[in-house]
């Protein structure tokens, strides 16, 4: 029995894609992390950073069976769909979920189609062959993907639009997914820290400081020490920051980075290409 429970990080910036060599050591692709928990494989996001990722896959020669979770369809978290060379193959099969999408009275399917329309996008969605299942739920509800040793959990988050945080727990182990929510300064999310509670890993939205995001209210983002807050009122062992402000160099995240392990031994800032196992 395949027992692996791994995260590879493809893409690790928010907002917008930076790359150049100021941003080599951690990267310039938009968010894009890749799970395996045994055969299954689940993708968080489809940033620029899925276009390396399908790259990847298609090198390998094998046939992709994938579930595509989606925070939610701002540009930074979908604009690596129509560059998934896997999406093009008919012989493939993907399954693109969204949960905060339902309570704004439309699908999914109707947002990525509108978005690879003229004059958006040059070809439409129905351009890729491969078989694509299109599903809508409310952020809040657990997903059943079929395999006993695998629970998914979800959770609304606070981001203009709405967002959802994918709570992963497979044969004894949990990686959450928090990213694109807003904190109060002074008052522990509640809802986050009982969803991540106990978790081995945390990925979370810190793309500012404490002391910048007094300039950012309203835009929807956390920081690294309201990451680091939760995670130690919640008993979560690991914190990985992610959604790197795109306006921070290597040397920048560098610094977050050591202050990050000297406050939460074992954590660390995501870089483009590090793979964990759990």
């Amino acid at each position: 029995m395949n027992d692996e429970f791994s995260v590879t990080f493809w893409g690790v910036r928010g907002t917008l894609a930076c790359p150049g060599p100021e941003t080599v050591r951690y990267g310039g692709n938009t968010p894009c992390v890749e799970v395996r928990c045994g055969a299954r494989r689940l993708i968080l996001d489809a940033g620029t950073g899925l276009r390396a990722l399908g790259k990847s896959l298609v090198q390998s020669g094998e046939r992709v069976d994938a579930h595509i979770f989606l925070t939610h369809t701002h540009l930074d978290h979908i604009a690596g769909l129509p560059f998934f060379k896997p999406a093009y193959n008919a012989g493939n099969r993907l399954r693109l979920w969204s949960g905060h999408l339902k309570r704004h009275g439309t699908t999914l399917s109707t947002v990525l189609n509108k978005i690879m329309e003229r004059p958006f996008f040059p070809v439409p969605l129905n351009i890729l062959h491969a078989c694509i299942a299109f599903n809508d739920f409310d952020a809040g509800q657990d997903i059943d993907l079929g395999d006993e040793r695998l629970r998914l959990h979800t959770l609304p988050l606070n981001h203009p639009g709405g967002a959802t945080a994918y709570r992963i727990e497979f044969d004894g182990r949990s990686l959450c997914y928090v990213t694109d929510t807003e904190h109060r300064v002074g008052r522990l999310d509640e809802s986050i820290a009982g969803f991540i509670a106990e978790s081995d890993l945390v990925i979370y939205d810190c793309t500012y400081t404490d002391e910048e995001f007094v300039m950012f209210k309203g835009w929807g983002h956390s920081t690294w020490q309201e990451g680091v807050r939760l995670c130690k009122a919640s008993g979560a062992r690991r914190l990985v920051t992610f959604h790197h402000d795109p306006e921070r160099d290597d040397e920048a995240l560098a610094a977050i980075d050591r202050q990050l392990q000297e406050t939460m031994p074992g954590s660390f800032a995501a870089r483009e290409g590090m793979t964990l196992k759990l």
